[in-house]
C-alpha cells in the first residue's frame, strides 16, 4: 500500500504567530531554496516514506513519524551533529559558529537543537555557509523553544529543516528533550560537542550517539570553565579531540570523507543581505577587518545607542555580524 506524506496547514493560532512573528521582523519563509509554500507547511512524513531520513531509519526504534517544516535530502546523510551549552561562553559561540561554517560549506549538513548558546550559534555558521542544517526540537513545530529563536527557526526551514516527532502545539516539556537528542544523535554521521558543563544535556546526545555506533568528538576548552568540564570529560573516555573541520571529517566513515573532499566550499548564502534597511546596511559598511567596540560604531553611525544595539543584534540573528567579547562586533566570517 503506497504512504501519503500529509500535509499539515497552518492552524489560526500557528496563523497569528506568523503574523506576529512578521512583525518583528522575521524574514519571509519564502526566501530560500525551498521556496515558500516548503518552509511553512508542516509535513507529516512516515517511517515507511522515502524522504524519511535514511540514517535515523538504521536505528533501533526510530521515531514512528517526524513533522517537518523545510525539505529533507537525500544529501542529509552526510550530517554531522554540533551541540554544547545554553550557557555558552564567547569562545564556545565562536567555534562553533567556525566549526559549522566550515562544515556546511564543504557539503555537510549540520544538525543541532536550536538551543539557546551553542545550537543557535551552530545553526547560525551552517546558514552564514550557505549550506543545509536541521534543527530538531523538543517542542512542536507551532511552539517553537526558546521563542526569541522564531527568526532563527523560519531561516532553517526555508534553507533546510525543523523536525520535531511531537504533535505541532506541543509544548517543551523536560521529558521531551532526552528524546530530541537520541534523534540529533540519529540524524548524524557524529556528534561534535562544543561546550558542556558535567551535567550537561549534550551529554545525553553524545551517550545516544555512542549507543548507536555513531562517532563522539569534543572540543577542548579551558580547563577552569565549568563550561568545558564535560566536553574533557569525554576526551578523557576517548572521544576524538576537535579543533578544526579537518579532525571531524576524519572521524567519519571513509565514503563519506571522500565525499567532503571532493566537495568545493560554497560560498556564504546568496541574498545574504539582502532585505535588510538601509541603516543596517550603514552598520555593515563601518565593520571593516578589524572587530570595533560598540561606542565607536554608536559615534560613526549617528543611530544613537539604542537603535545601534538593536539593529547589531538583529544583523548577529541573520549571521551578518558576531558579537564578541568586550561589547566588540566585527563582520561575520572575519577577525
Amino acid at each position: 500500500m503506497m504512504s501519503v506524506t500529509r500535509i499539515y496547514r497552518e492552524t489560526p493560532s500557528a496563523a497569528r504567530a506568523r503574523a506576529s512573528a512578521w512583525r518583528e521582523g522575521v524574514p519571509s519563509s519564502g526566501a530560500g531554496a525551498n521556496g515558500g509554500a516548503a518552509a511553512r507547511e508542516v509535513r507529516l512524513v512516515q517511517r515507511e516514506d522515502a524522504d524519511f531520513p535514511r540514517l535515523l531509519q538504521e536505528i533501533p526504534a526510530p521515531p514512528e513519524r517526524l513533522h517537518v517544516r523545510g525539505r529533507l535530502l537525500d544529501e542529509d546523510a552526510l550530517a554531522v551533529a554540533v551541540v554544547g551549552s545554553r550557557q555558552a561562553t564567547p569562545y564556545g559561540i565562536e567555534v562553533a559558529e567556525r566549526l559549522a561554517f566550515d562544515l556546511a560549506a564543504r557539503g555537510v549538513t549540520v544538525v543541532s537543537g536550536l538551543a539557546r548558546g551553542i545550537d543557535s550559534a551552530a545553526h547560525r555558521g551552517a546558514l552564514e555557509a550557505g549550506g543545509r542544517t536541521i534543527a530538531v526540537l523538543g517542542s512542536g513545530l507551532e511552539a517553537i523553544y526558546p521563542p526569541e529563536n522564531r527568526r532563527l527557526a523560519a531561516r532553517i526551514a526555508a534553507q533546510g529543516a525543523v523536525v520535531s516527532q511531537f504533535a505541532p502545539g506541543a509544548r517543551a516539556l523536560p521529558q521531551h528533550f532526552p528524546e530530541r537528542n537520541r534523534v540529533i544523535a540519529g540524524l548524524s554521521l557524529g556528534v561534535v560537542v562544543v561546550e558542556a558543563a558535567e551535567k550537561s544535556g549534550s551529554l545525553i546526545t553524545a551517550r545516544h550517539a555512542l549507543d548507536l555506533g555513531r562517532e563522539v568528538m569534543a572540543v577542548p576548552g579551558r580547563v577552569t570553565s565549568p563550561t568545558s568540564r564535560g566536553a574533557h570529560r569525554l576526551l578523557k573516555d576517548g572521544a576524538a579531540p576537535v579543533e578544526g573541520w579537518e579532525d571531524v571529517v576524519a572521524q567519519l566513515p571513509r565514503r563519506f570523507r571522500d565525499c567532503v573532499s571532493a566537495a568545493p566550499p560554497r560560498g556564504p548564502r546568496a541574498g545574504a543581505g539582502e532585505g535588510i534597511g538601509e541603516a543596517e546596511r550603514r552598520l555593515l559598511a563601518l565593520l571593516g577587518e578589524e572587530p570595533a567596540y560598540i561606542d565607536d560604531v554608536v559615534a560613526r553611525s549617528g543611530l544613537g545607542a539604542g537603535r545601534t544595539a538593536a539593529l547589531l543584534q538583529a544583523l548577529a540573528l541573520d549571521g551578518l555580524v558576531r558579537q564578541l567579547p568586550g561589547a566588540r562586533f566585527v563582520r561575520a566570517g572575519r577577525a
